[in-house]
């Protein structure tokens, strides 16, 4: 059935050529957007006319024929306004034209602003000019796709059609410019650092790997821009970001994909504490420019984002929530975990006891719903944080948590070039053990720290999960223009 509609459009589109008609046209010069007409003439009464006339173009989404006037919708990027067609205005033939367009044609109208009786902004056309000729059909009759893969494998229709998807999109730039411009009013300099790296470092993840032809070498697609961003901070800069790609070769689920956005931020002469403000200060901020309060509703749950924000270590929050002693061995500890019939995969019996600490915290992080920093973690999972002051098996790092989701993760930078080589010894030995996500050593970093890094705070922010809780999204595919999707048809 839709090729056949398409068919048809198709004899349409030979017939307007026949005719003279140019249905891809370069230009077509506007005077205003639907938004502005509505602003400007909105409390126009009924049956009344601007005496303004205005240029516009978009998509036509509706017609209903009327004899000799017809009414049509016609939608642009920032929103709808009704078409006024009479065929006394537009003559015998470019009514008869008019009649023949098809819902999905993208048009250049002009005429004049008015109000109909019944008081609807409308203009009424004096002239229209085809744009583009749309050749397949809208999906549903305009009513938009209704099957999940369809909406992410065809996602321009699911845009197109479905205002709370393309009102997610518009969000996320809000949220994202705020983020730049929160960083960058706090003195920190936006920077970019290489998406194809020699050596994936920055985050326990499986990269991607690709091949450079003339320098016949394998490289990855960045897992972080961590380990570049903190060379930076070796060369004077103290105050750096960079908001872009991350690419990870896992699976996908609700909370992840492949490809993904995070922020990460660097200040020098700082520690963990100065980030967990940095995120307080950051989120609020966009919190409050989105949604104007600080207590926010999440599927259903109220989040309650005000500030100051809980702070609990992971030990204790694992003693809380499972009863469990987490400074136990590793072996009491799993012999507990099974006598309390609580589930763990069989290759965390090998250790390092760091890595059954961080299962159990993702078993709890659904009931951390108002933020929450756990502060605090095991030494062998954590290879890019420096030392807890006062506690050496533990290091100075926090996760954020809000709504059940980690949004934010940062250290006390590790700075000590030994010391820095010798934790990625012993994730060597990890990734020998069979843990394909231990990190690898970079001796480039290495030499940079070598040169000299001052103390420093480092975070990073799960972008896309960000803008999934501040725009009430269940799935970070709603949250990304173009999420992967498989090849299945």
């Amino acid at each position: 059935m839709p090729e056949e509609l398409v068919a048809v459009r198709l004899e349409k589109l030979q017939r307007l050529r026949e005719r003279g008609v140019d249905p891809y046209p370069y230009k077509f010069d506007r005077t205003h957007t639907t938004r502005e007409v509505r602003s400007r003439w909105g409390e126009l009464p009924p049956s009344s006319r601007s005496g303004e006339a205005v240029r516009l173009a978009g998509r036509l989404f509706t017609m209903r024929r009327m004899g000799k006037i017809t009414f049509a919708d016609l939608r642009d990027g920032t929103g709808r306004i009704q078409l006024f067609v009479a065929k006394t205005v537009l003559g015998d033939r470019r009514y008869a034209l008019f009649q023949e367009l098809d819902l999905g044609d993208i048009l250049g109208v002009w005429g004049e602003v008015i109000t109909t009786k019944t008081g609807e902004l409308s203009v009424e056309v004096a002239g229209f000019e085809l744009l583009a000729k749309a050749l397949r059909p809208l999906p549903e009759k305009w009513h938009g796709l209704r099957d999940p893969e369809k909406r992410y494998r065809f996602r321009e229709l699911d845009l197109l059609t479905n205002e709370k998807a393309h009102k997610v999109l518009q969000d996320r730039t809000v949220i994202v410019g705020t983020m730049r411009r929160h960083l960058e009013r706090k003195g920190f300099v936006e920077v970019e650092t290489p998406i194809l790296q020699p050596v994936p470092g920055g985050a326990a993840a499986r990269p991607f790997v690709t091949h450079h032809n003339a320098l016949d070498r394998d490289l990855y697609l960045r897992i972080a821009p961590e380990l570049y961003l903190k060379r930076l901070l070796v060369a004077g800069y103290e105050k750096v970001f960079e908001l872009g790609k991350n690419f990870r070769n896992e699976g996908i689920s609700t909370q992840h994909n492949p490809e993904f956005t995070a922020l990460e931020a660097y200040e020098a002469y700082g520690d963990y504490y100065d980030a967990m403000e940095l995120a307080e200060d950051l989120i609020c901020d966009c919190i409050e420019t989105v949604h104007g309060k600080l207590v926010i509703s999440y599927q259903g749950k109220a989040v309650d984002c005000s500030r100051p924000w809980r702070r609990i270590t992971l030990y204790e929050l694992i003693s809380q929530e499972f009863g469990l002693d987490p400074e136990a061995p590793l072996g009491e500890l799993l012999s507990e975990m099974e006598r309390k019939g609580i589930e763990f995969p069989d290759p965390l019996r090998e250790g390092p006891k760091g890595k059954v600490l961080e299962h159990l915290l993702e078993l709890a992080e659904e009931r951390l719903v108002d933020p929450t920093f756990v502060v605090d973690y095991p030494l062998d999972i954590s290879p890019l944080a420096k030392r807890k002051r006062g506690n050496p098996e533990l290091v100075e790092r926090f996760e954020l948590f809000i709504a059940g989701f980690e949004v934010a993760n940062a250290f006390s930078e590790l700075n000590d070039p030994e010391e820095q080589r010798e934790r990625f010894l012993m994730q060597e030995r990890f990734r020998a053990a069979g843990d394909e996500e231990a990190h690898r050593i970079d001796e480039a970093f290495l030499r940079a720290l070598e040169q000299g890094m001052p103390p420093a705070a480092g975070i990073g922010f799960g972008v896309d999960r960000l803008v999934m809780i501040l725009t009430d999204c269940s799935s970070i595919r709603e949250v990304i223009a173009f999420p992967l999707v498989s090849e299945r048809r």
